[in-house]
């Protein structure tokens, strides 16, 4: 079996920046689990549709949600997207 070096570059290029963000993305998930009442599913369909919404990398949206517990404001686009998708979910 004949193995592309180009291809296992880009997988290795993908595992690389997994490794970098999945820590924010959990943190996120944990942040919106915990303050919301939100399943493990349900906070991570949370991320991906504000992340889809906005147009912003998941790992951004995680970023931004991890950085808002510590003080930081979110951007605006972010804050109404979260809401909207808390509230159809009904847990504010």
């Amino acid at each position: 079996m004949h193995i592309n070096p180009s291809a296992e570059r880009i997988e290795l290029v993908q595992l690389r920046r997994a490794m970098e963000t999945r820590p924010a993305i959990d943190l996120a998930r944990g942040i919106l689990m915990a303050t919301f009442g939100l399943t493990p599913e349900d906070a991570w369909s949370v991320l991906v549709a504000v992340s889809q919404n906005t147009n912003t990398k998941l790992h951004a949206v995680a970023g931004d949600l991890v950085r808002s517990v510590r003080g930081e404001a979110l951007p605006e686009p972010v804050r109404q997207q979260l809401a909207a998708r808390i509230t159809e979910l009904g847990k504010t």
